[in-house]
């Protein structure tokens, strides 16, 4: 009997991607996987960023630096009311017009060499404060303004400092006493009336927070005391109406004005959008 050849079995053709590619794609997404965790863990310092923002604003240019939610504006950038274009090469100039829709933008005015400066360097010098809105810092064309909180400088219905506002209220003395202008120190407070042996109304109290802050200011010398006035304003002139526990919080503040001061070697004058302060 007669055995016949077994023929060899044809190969199947095999589809699909090679190997490797899963071995590729497992790695490609564990290391996908790996930064995703690693943003995850990732934290902004957000008082850090606040404050660069309002060195960064000062420098710029803008009228009101304030730390956020504290009185004053948000920080904006100032964009230019026209736009500077090249005629086009080879082309008649009355074919080419260049409009400028963006709208209107924000009257400008002339901010003072000093008040320009004196903002600077007091943004320097206290940027970790206004970062944790301790305190803030405002200017217009005519004066430069310091905003202490109430929570962060007095006890309720007390006009004694806080031990720790003291070194920094010593550090507002070193950069203001080197500038010249009037220093008024305002002292306010809500439209809740006092109660409190000590203090026979809400004027008592913010004239009595005042003149604590002036002998601070004056208790080395370093700014002479005809340079300084103290005034109680009580609930007058608030930042925000007081119709509720968070802005009643706000306008309870003590204010040192620095009017019209001059620093020497101030940087040059910059016409800058103006807002008056509150």
């Amino acid at each position: 009997m007669a055995l016949r050849p077994i023929a060899p079995r044809s190969k199947k053709a095999s589809g699909g991607a090679p190997a490797w590619m899963v071995t590729f794609a497992d790695l490609a997404t564990l290391m996908l996987t790996f930064f995703i965790l690693l943003l995850s863990f990732a934290e902004m310092d957000a008082e850090k960023y606040r404050a660069m923002a309002q060195s960064m604003a000062v420098a710029f240019g803008t009228a009101n630096v304030v730390a956020e939610d504290v009185g004053g504006s948000p920080l904006t950038l100032i964009e230019s009311d026209t736009v500077s274009l090249p005629d086009p090469p080879d082309s008649p100039k009355e074919e080419a017009e260049f409009i400028d829709d963006r709208g209107a933008s924000p009257e400008l005015t002339t901010i003072p060499d000093g008040i320009v400066e004196l903002s600077q360097r007091l943004i320097g010098e206290l940027e970790a404060e206004v970062a944790d809105e301790s305190l803030s810092i405002n200017y217009d064309q005519q004066q430069v303004v310091i905003r202490f909180s109430e929570q962060a400088t007095f006890n309720s219905g007390e006009a004694e400092i806080k031990t720790g506002m003291l070194p920094i209220i010593d550090r507002v003395v070193e950069v203001v006493s080197q500038c010249m202008g009037d220093v008024i120190v305002a002292g306010y407070t809500d439209d809740v009336p006092i109660t409190s042996s000590r203090f026979r109304s809400n004027w008592d109290l913010s004239a009595a927070r005042a003149v604590s802050v002036v002998h601070e200011l004056v208790l080395n010398r370093k700014i002479p005391a005809e340079r300084v006035i103290a005034a109680g304003r009580a609930e007058t002139q608030p930042l925000v109406p007081n119709n509720s526990a968070e802005n009643r919080a706000l306008n309870r503040r003590v204010e040192i004005s620095i009017r019209e001061p001059e620093c020497g070697d101030s940087v040059p004058t910059r016409d800058l959008p103006v807002e008056i302060l509150p």
